[in-house]
């Protein structure tokens, strides 16, 4: 071998002041046979070809160049599951010869296995980020899964349509859109479901109280992320259920869940504590309403408050919690408990 300073891309050995990498020379042997195999596979002598590079790597299992070459043979073969075997093979020898990703990925995809096709090209990207071969790759499968999740979508609609679930058509056809706004199956689809779903949703509409319809309004500009007339719905739903006598009813406490989401994202943290208070005074373990408070107690530096909540919540089972309601409340529990701690420190 011959020993040369340091190349990232390269393994390398270190002495006590200086770092160095080894460039391991393939060894003449593996080499020659390689060249048989070269010329057998520009013959299109594929499986003797296989042999060759078998026999290569036999000698000299250091050199993935040998797998990468009989995972080739195997991809004009129409073995993709060999292929795949030789492309792992081939990173196993040498984990930053792209090409070995490259070769896997290929396999990969002709087997249907998606998911770990993608894993490999981006494991491939993270070796050497501008591939040309691997971006174009995950582009493409990328694309096709899209396709896919958006067919199996219009797919599910329809099914939804023909048993009569025209709302539940109306959100999985809004969930495709996310994917490709404009598709032509999808097009023909929603023109089939909305005039249904419109029918249907302005007969429920006709049946609403005052508050049930301005608290939807307040939904719909909270979607739209209007959050000051979001707000001004919601009040308006939970004045008319106060001056009712119904301001501990389930709808009270959805608008009142919301407008505290909503006082929320505009940073009104007083607002948001008192809606998220008058949500706990009817249900103390709503996860929703203990967090947002907390958030805005955390908001207005009543930091112990805000560990009162984070505590209620995280001596709740797991299961009702959810890990990322758990997750947030415990990074949120460390973080308080610092501050609690420096302010005390502090006196």
């Amino acid at each position: 071998f011959i020993i040369t300073q340091l190349n990232n891309n390269k393994p390398l050995i270190s002495t006590s002041s200086h770092h160095y990498i080894i460039n391991i020379m393939p060894k003449p042997a593996a080499e020659a046979v390689k060249a048989e195999g070269n010329a057998l596979f520009k013959g299109g002598k594929y499986a003797e070809a296989i042999k060759k590079y078998e026999q290569a790597a036999a000698l000299d299992p250091s050199v993935a160049a040998y797998h990468s070459n009989a995972a080739a043979c195997w991809e004009k073969l129409g073995n993709y599951a060999e292929m795949k075997r030789e492309g792992e093979e081939c990173i196993k020898a040498d984990r930053n010869f792209v090409k070995g990703y490259f070769r896997l990925a290929t396999a990969l995809k002709n087997l249907g296995e998606l998911p770990a096709c993608i894993k490999t090209l981006e494991n491939g990207l993270g070796v050497q980020s501008t591939n040309p071969d691997l971006k174009r790759m995950k582009k493409e499968i990328q694309e096709s899964q899209r396709q896919a999740q958006v067919k199996a979508y219009c797919t599910k609609a329809e099914e939804q349509m023909q048993n009569g679930d025209i709302a539940g058509s109306m959100k999985t056809l809004d969930l495709a859109s996310r994917l490709d706004a404009g598709n032509p199956q999808l097009e023909a689809m929603i023109g089939k479901v909305k005039p249904k779903y419109e029918a249907m949703e302005a007969k429920r509409k006709a049946n609403l109280s005052g508050p049930e319809l301005w608290k939807e309004k307040g939904d719909e500009e909270y979607k739209a992320a209007n959050f000051e007339g979001a707000i001004t719905h919601y009040s308006k739903a939970l004045s008319a259920l106060e001056n009712s006598g119904k301001a501990s009813s389930p709808i009270a406490l959805k608008a009142y869940s919301n407008r505290a989401a909503c006082y929320k994202q505009i940073s009104n943290f007083d607002g948001t504590i008192s809606d998220c208070t008058a949500v706990l005074e009817v249900e103390p373990e709503n996860v929703k309403a203990l967090i947002r408070r907390a958030q805005a107690f955390e908001g207005v530096e009543r930091y112990r408050f805000a560990l009162q909540d984070v505590k209620t919540v995280l001596q709740m089972p797991f299961h009702k919690v959810g890990k990322a309601n758990f997750d947030l409340c415990n990074g949120m529990q460390h973080r308080l408990n610092r501050t609690v701690a420096q302010l005390k420190a502090m006196k």
